[in-house]
């Protein structure tokens, strides 16, 4: 039989004597403060403690690229070792979750510099992936080598799959709903008003003929038709994404939110992407990751030259939402930028905003532009992927957007 005695002494170095609860306190502030904490804690990490602190101090103990094994392997480095990296990418994801996964790979790239060797088909195999790293794929496109290309495309597609069954179907049935909301306060033809629902929504003016024998008439105010109207192009929608650098995950959201709104028969979509120079990348919308290899990430930044291009495109403006998708750090003619948008927004296009599309919030950004375009009655704001749909729905419907934060565009 096992005594309170020997379970102390099993115990080893200053961790004797101590109970449980204040070994696991001891050991989890070890795991917090690294590899030289212990002989301060006292604390010795064994089995998959050790592989865990290992695997962290490869990358925050301030020892080169990661790869280093055992809890005080604090300057292991790597040098150009793709394989020793692929090994600690699988060791991280063998110890923590995707979400924390992911965190550190990006840890990775931004502090190690290993965006090269990202170039590898065997360090893309041993990914996490996710929006930020398709991010970083589509910015090293160009140097990327064609031995690289295809599985960097299936790291691609993954995501992006993932993306689209997440959030195709409730943006579909939103939009679709705003759609019909739209139609019915439209004047239809004299063939093609429906009837039943007419009458059942002008019931509350129905006023009785003289006579008193309980005939009466119901006046329409309001016609409600489909017909033929409910399969034609119902509306138009651009969305105009700044390709910078800094808006990488926006460009990945808004080019699965362009396929999906592309494949609405009752909406007509294009997407243009832009830095200093304009690409219309409409014919791709059908795969969205040949929209994303279509995008060259990084550059200067031109948003009075895109918006030109998109205005020259608008041949039905009250039917037309356009979204911006930008930080707005113009690098083009500020005061033709505004007038532009001033100009939309006068002859009936519904302009919308986004200071980022994407999980992280409001991102840094140009807040002089920002309060300009607010005053012209556009407000700018981040939107989540969550969001972006009810955001769409408002500006088909022409009312109020569903701004998250109201401190975003002042």
């Amino acid at each position: 039989m096992t005594t309170a005695t020997d379970t102390d002494t099993s115990r080893t170095g200053a961790g004797a004597g101590r109970g449980a609860v204040d070994d696991e306190r001891l050991r989890r502030w070890r795991m917090v403060l690294g590899g030289d904490s212990a002989e301060t804690t006292g604390c010795t990490l064994t089995g998959r403690d050790a592989a865990m602190d290992g695997a962290l101090n490869a990358l925050y103990g301030g020892g080169g690229r990661p790869g280093g094994r055992g809890g005080n392997d604090r300057s292991a480095g790597l040098g150009g070792s793709a394989p020793s990296v692929a090994r600690w990418l699988g060791d991280i994801r063998t110890y923590f979750p995707s979400s924390v996964v992911q965190v550190m790979q990006r840890d990775a790239i931004d502090r190690l510099g290993l965006s090269a060797l990202l170039l590898e088909p065997e360090m893309l195999e041993a990914v996490e992936a996710d929006v930020h790293l398709v991010g970083t794929l589509l910015s090293l496109n160009k140097a990327m080598p064609e031995t690289t290309k295809e599985t960097a495309r299936a790291v691609v597609r993954k995501v992006v799959d993932d993306l689209e069954k997440r959030l195709a179907t409730r943006t579909r049935a939103t939009l679709t709903g705003a759609l019909d909301r739209s139609a019915k306060i439209n004047r239809p033809r004299h063939r093609d008003i429906d009837w039943d629902r007419t009458i059942r929504a002008n019931l509350k003016n129905y006023l009785p003929l003289p006579g008193g024998d309980g005939a009466g008439t119901v006046i329409p105010e309001r016609l409600i038709g489909y017909g033929r109207a409910a399969q034609a192009v119902k509306k138009d929608v651009i969305l105009c994404i700044d390709q910078s650098g800094s808006m990488a995950a926006s460009v990945v959201y808004a080019s699965v939110f362009g396929a999906v709104l592309a494949s609405m028969r009752t909406l007509r979509t294009r997407l243009v992407v832009f830095d200093t120079a304009v690409v219309d990348l409409t014919d791709q919308l059908d795969d969205p990751v040949d929209v994303l290899f279509g995008t060259q990430l990084g550059g200067g930044t031109d948003i009075n030259r895109a918006l030109a291009y998109c205005q020259s495109r608008i041949t039905r403006p009250a039917e037309t939402v356009v979204v911006l998708i930008s930080d707005l750090y113009e690098g083009g003619i500020r005061n033709e930028m505004l007038k532009r948008v001033a100009a939309m927004k006068a002859s009936g296009v519904q302009f919308v905003t986004l200071l980022a599309l994407s999980d992280e919030g409001a991102p840094a950004y140009d807040r002089e532009h920002a309060a300009a375009l607010g005053a012209l009655g556009a407000p700018a704001f981040a939107c989540t992927p969550d969001l972006f749909p009810e955001v769409m729905a408002a500006a088909l419907e022409k009312r109020p957007l569903p701004i998250p934060d109201k401190e975003t565009h002042q």
